[in-house]
């Protein structure tokens, strides 16, 4: 019969690819994590590790039992916070998927928020793109995220439930004050990640000509840097302005671009309360943050 300690350290092992760095994650001894394996191994019939050199990879059975590990590991942590959240929300844990221009702007007012209505009840972040963020969630690495999408791109539905929380318009970053994106059309483009260059593109088609992305990168902090050289201009959005603004450039908020943000839950309804608190939280924290952004 399989044991959740034993599916535990293969997920920790299967993470870290060491026994050691595994070890070290959940407080056993060396020792201790590879008489887990050994027992694994011995409930499954399965050769789930092999030795290599000075260290340790899993076989392709353990690869597959990793992964069902790492899935079965998340859902009973958020049953545990789920229980605790039956309880008054005293204790527990809520896990939270975000990028960063949302985890630098919305998330800490959301976390003060939950903070002051139920304090035992503690917050976990992690950054990851929506892609990345919907599949830990999918995984029940998360309990939330919180996702964008803009306009054109279709929603997924694929057993997801969002919750809209903001709009946020996308701006023109250059050199100069009171630029136009279609006086640009000739200029060299700087591009973020793929759904964001999608999006660029399509801003840019609406004034009539492709732009010309010579340069990708997809950190705020580093894409006004190089506009700030003159290495070329780009489009990003409000909240990434907010959260650093570089003040050698200039930005034009741009008509009809926005960003669409939701808050993304996975499975059945209802939420756990936990996951219900934080998205409260992360809802009311979205309004105060929106609205007192500068355009």
């Amino acid at each position: 019969m399989l044991n959740l300690v034993h599916l535990k350290v293969l997920a920790a092992v299967a993470r870290h690819g060491s026994v050691t760095e595994a070890a070290r994650e959940l407080h056993y001894s060396q020792p201790s994590v590879s008489h887990h394996l050994s027992r694994l191994e011995a409930a499954t019939g399965a050769k789930l590790v092999q030795r290599v050199h000075r260290g340790i990879r899993l076989t392709p059975e353990g690869e597959l039992l990793a992964r069902r590990a790492t899935e079965i590991v998340g859902r009973v942590d958020a049953a545990t916070s789920e229980l605790a959240a039956q309880v008054g929300l005293r204790t527990g844990r809520v896990r939270l998927a975000a990028n960063a221009s949302v985890l630098s702007t919305i998330v800490p007012k959301a976390v003060a928020l939950l903070t002051g209505t139920h304090p035992g009840l503690a917050l976990s972040v992690v950054d990851g793109h929506p892609v990345e963020a919907l599949q830990m969630l999918r995984r029940g690495d998360v309990d939330a995220a919180l996702v964008f999408r803009y306009a054109h791109a279709p929603l997924e539905d694929d057993g997801f439930r969002l919750v809209h929380v903001a709009d946020d318009p996308i701006h023109l970053v250059s050199r100069h004050p009171d630029d136009s994106v279609a006086g640009h059309r000739r200029s060299a483009w700087i591009g973020g990640c793929e759904r964001c260059r999608s999006e660029l593109a399509a801003v840019c088609a609406r004034h009539g000509f492709t732009p010309r992305i010579d340069s990708v990168c997809d950190d705020m902090v580093v894409v006004q840097a190089l506009v700030a050289a003159d290495v070329g201009v780009t489009t990003l959005p409000g909240l990434a302005l907010r959260a650093h603004r570089n003040p050698a450039v200039h930005t034009t908020e741009i008509p009809g671009a926005a960003r669409r943000i939701y808050a993304a839950t996975y499975g059945d309804p209802p939420d756990p309360p936990a996951t219900t608190a934080l998205l409260e939280a992360i809802q009311k924290a979205a309004a105060e943050t929106t609205s007192a952004t500068s355009h």
